[in-house]
């Protein structure tokens, strides 16, 4: 018996709307980037992109617990020498809160070309206005153990 594997078919992307406010950093990161792989589909392959559009809105409330507003740093280099640059994710939080949660998310798609392709699907807004309203997105409520997608409530 084979796997069947499923050709892409990007006519079938649904657009859904998150908002971060309701979530703690990770549980949120983990749920979107199930969407934007195409998890939650039945038609579901690894090597093919299936993934929905996925648009993060209030992403400067997102919950964070314990310590990590003091301990979580974020390493970049400049490229020329002693050129280390460590921001703490409070300092992060005030200058750029989408990058947060868009860090969070790109640590959990896969390292590849496909992953890549598959975080350009992700949208993050730090207030609760967004640009996409004409694609008629759907307030998703991530939910509980396994993939976490239910159905979506209503258009937004």
């Amino acid at each position: 018996m084979t796997t069947p594997s499923f050709p892409e078919r990007p006519e079938e992307r649904s657009w859904y709307v998150v908002d971060a406010k309701e979530y703690p950093l990770g549980r949120l990161a983990s749920r979107v980037a199930i969407i934007l792989r195409g998890k939650h589909k039945p038609i579901y392959s690894p090597h093919v992109d299936h993934g929905d559009h996925v648009v993060v809105v209030n992403a400067a409330q997102v919950q964070l617990t314990g310590k990590k507003l003091v301990k979580k740093t974020f390493f970049r280099h400049t490229g020329y020498i002693s050129g280390v640059k460590i921001t703490t994710l409070k300092e992060m939080m005030v200058v750029e809160p989408e990058e947060v949660v868009r860090r969070a998310v790109r640590g959990m798609l896969p390292k590849t070309r496909l992953g890549r392709s598959m975080l350009s699907k992700l949208k993050v807004y730090s207030g609760s206005e967004h640009p996409h309203r004409a694609q008629g997105p759907v307030a998703l409520k991530l939910e509980g153990k396994g993939h976490g997608v239910t159905e979506p409530a209503s258009r937004t």
